[in-house]
């Protein structure tokens, strides 16, 4: 049950990751591989950060400004000099692995014996419950420490959630809207389409390094190859998702690229449960991504026939 809850909270810090991607591959179809690069560059900002005394909350915060600097520079190269999206996160990408490298001084950094924002949390859960408290849920024994944790999370998750909907409801969120939408209909009426382009990547790559500075503090280190494969870990989930939320108003896209997060992290759980070499993650990865692209077209297809066949009768 500890596992399935690790893999609940897990699951749950990743789908800022899938919100980031969420903004830039479907509010503006734009393939931003920044991501890999971007959630490692989060991660190694707050953990440079709070390894010489600076606030969890700050550093934070500052990650996922580091963020949006990284992707306003890939929306840059991308709307002044006419870069392919993909080619220009590429470039950004690359130089991202040498920038992170000055960021971090090496190529990892222990947190375990430094102050994070989950240390605060467990902290607050000894102090209500105690340092060895257990509870049951759905008839196993768990900690209580890892129920806090998965709570703060899931608070947190549901108030950025609340904020990207709301940001979304706003004007300059449907001109970004209407700019992944139609770009020529919402630049006849005035709105400057590259600075919405690069706005919105900004905030994607803002999400997307806030992710890994928070799971940098969860797992106790941040390392610079751990952002190698997110890039398809959030359109996995950003896709797995739609598929099971059938509903395309904005709310409940966002909604779906939670779910995606947190049931996608559970198939790899099961996976390494079930035996699954860790050398094989990223393949057992790329192989769900697959039947994730697939499925709905599947889906679909089977829909039409099952109405022609109801037609015909």
């Amino acid at each position: 049950m500890s596992l399935l809850i690790g893999s609940f909270t897990i699951g749950l810090i990743l789908s800022l990751l899938a919100l980031g991607i969420f903004i830039s591959f479907r509010i503006f179809d734009f393939p931003d591989i920044t991501a890999e690069g971007s959630f490692t560059f989060g991660a190694a900002t707050a953990a440079s950060l709070i390894i010489v005394g600076v606030n969890p909350l700050l550093a934070s915060l500052i990650a996922f400004f580091a963020g949006m600097v990284a992707g306003s520079v890939t929306g840059f190269i991308h709307t002044r000099f006419k870069i392919n999206p993909l080619l220009a996160g590429i470039l950004v990408m690359t130089a991202l692995y040498s920038v992170n490298l000055h960021v971090m001084g090496k190529s990892n950094i222990p947190l375990l014996n430094e102050t994070t924002v989950f240390t605060w949390v467990e902290n607050f859960a000894v102090r209500i419950s105690g340092a060895d408290a257990k509870s049951t849920l759905l008839g196993w024994e768990v900690r209580t420490k890892d129920l806090w944790l998965l709570s703060f999370c899931m608070t947190a998750i549901i108030g950025f959630c609340v904020l990207l909907w709301w940001f979304f409801k706003t004007n300059i969120g449907t001109a970004m809207r209407a700019t992944g939408d139609n770009d020529q209909m919402i630049r006849a009426l005035g709105v400057n389409t590259k600075a919405m382009i690069i706005i919105g990547v900004a905030i994607s790559n803002g999400f997307i390094a806030l992710s890994g500075a928070m799971l940098a503090q969860y797992q106790g280190f941040a390392d610079v190859q751990m952002g190698i494969g997110m890039m398809v870990w959030g359109l996995a989930s950003v896709i797995i998702g739609e598929a099971i939320i059938n509903d395309s108003s904005v709310g409940f896209v966002i909604m779906g690229a939670v779910v995606g997060s947190v049931l996608f992290r559970l198939l790899v759980a099961i996976a390494l449960r079930w035996g699954l070499n860790p050398n094989d993650l990223k393949i057992i990865t790329a192989f769900f991504v697959f039947i994730a692209l697939i499925l709905p077209g599947i889906l679909k297809r089977r829909r039409k026939m099952t109405l022609k066949r109801d037609d015909n009768a």
